[in-house]
């Protein structure tokens, strides 16, 4: 049998079982069925990908080198096409930001676990899903290459149970966490606010605890304030929940937005993003660091409901990068 970055490549003949053995014994599982990474299959990935065993950085816990090579191997065993393999690259490259704080991340007895946002057209030519149960199962886009960022992190960084990832309960987002920012929100995308275009491809990664769903506080949301206040609680219930004497290490807040929610707020005068920030901060009693250290992305299907994704409180920034 031969290897790729140490890891094993199979036989086209090798029958399913099987090859599910030999990648559960080389400890690369994740007690889901891979997709067995035959040559055939990695030439594919990696194809007309220059550089193909540079090292792009150290991954924690356990320091593996981040290769195209490596992750390529990554995203083929989770299930992606070789389109996505860029995505999931810089995704990973992402990570290795010190103020990402991979290192705790990974290794934190909390819940904490890598979530990724695809932004602009590449996601729509990927398929990346920003509609009904954008969160959920029924995609694979979604789900695959969120797995291989998943798969990257345990089998390079080698944050495997008891090894590296030392967490008391762990979360479902440690198997997959992948989702797009929809392009036609009326407030200005992620990576407009960051200097990178309303529409430019690109991802961001966050540290975060869990997700949460939110609902307006009439019932129906007919007011900013009605959407926005329930917002802001459970982003003090959360600090609250994961011990206030972390107050100070609370940077960032992230929540999802659909459509419909996002455009009651914008219906009254004045209710832009800014001001969406600053009554979250107000409201919610210096919740982050400053108003626009507040995220809100719109994302999902039709329907009320909001999600809260909480920064991990341990210490974590969201870092996005261009692709």
């Amino acid at each position: 049998m031969s290897e790729w970055c140490g890891w094993p490549v199979v036989e086209e003949s090798t029958g399913w079982e099987v090859a599910q053995q030999i990648l559960t014994d080389a400890e690369l599982s994740d007690g889901l069925p891979l997709v067995p990474p035959t040559q055939r299959r990695l030439d594919a990935m990696i194809a007309g990908v220059a550089g193909r065993v540079e090292s792009q950085g150290a991954m924690p816990p356990m320091f593996g080198d981040i290769t195209p090579e490596a992750i390529a191997y990554q995203c083929v065993i989770a299930g992606c096409r070789p389109a996505e393999l860029p995505v999931v690259l810089a995704a990973a490259e992402a990570t290795l930001d010190p103020d990402f704080n991979l290192l705790g991340i990974a290794t934190t007895t909390g819940t904490a676990c890598v979530a990724l946002c695809v932004h602009g057209p590449i996601a729509r030519t990927l398929g990346v899903n920003a509609g009904t149960n954008c969160l959920g199962p029924g995609n694979r886009a979604n789900a695959s290459i969120g797995r291989a960022l998943q798969l990257t992190i345990r089998n390079i960084g080698g944050a495997r149970p008891e090894i590296g990832d030392m967490a008391t309960m762990g979360q479902p987002g440690k198997y997959t966490f992948c989702f797009t920012e929809r392009n036609d929100g009326p407030f200005p995308t992620l990576t407009a606010r960051r200097g990178l275009g309303g529409d430019a491809n690109a991802v961001t990664v966050m540290g975060i605890s869990g997700t949460a769903e939110v609902l307006p506080g009439d019932g129906e949301g007919d007011t900013p304030e009605a959407i926005l206040s329930p917002i802001a609680t459970a982003m003090r219930a959360a600090i609250v929940m994961s011990s206030r004497n972390r107050r100070n290490e609370r940077g960032e807040q992230v929540f999802l937005l659909p459509l419909e929610m996002a455009q009651k707020i914008v219906r009254h005068d004045a209710w832009d993003l800014p001001r969406v920030q600053r009554y979250l901060f107000d409201e919610g009693q210096d919740v982050a660091r400053a108003p626009d250290a507040i995220h809100p992305i719109v994302t999902g299907g039709a329907g009320l409901k909001m999600s809260y994704l909480p920064i991990w409180g341990g210490g974590s920034q969201t870092v996005t990068r261009a692709l």
